[in-house]
């Protein structure tokens, strides 16, 4: 797949561009996950449901926890 490529765009702005898909994405995944809920299609146990939402909260945390980092700058200026 070829990416476009947006002539003048800053990092801000790709970076907003992007996440903003990304996220809508994600979101729109969560609420496909939503639709398993229902009891007349699907079965399941609550450990099925505790596994699924601790796998998420676990990647969650991780994922959050890149944009926390300390960025250390380095120059021999």
């Amino acid at each position: 797949m070829v990416k476009p490529r947006f002539e003048g765009e800053t990092k801000e702005q790709k970076f907003k561009r992007i996440a903003s898909m990304r996220t809508l994405r994600v979101l729109e995944d969560l609420r496909l996950l939503g639709n398993c809920s229902n009891s007349n299609n699907y079965r399941y146990t609550q450990e099925d449901v505790n596994k699924i939402f601790s796998t998420i909260e676990k990647e969650t945390k991780r994922t959050k926890s890149l944009f926390d980092k300390p960025r250390t700058e380095f120059s021999l200026k």
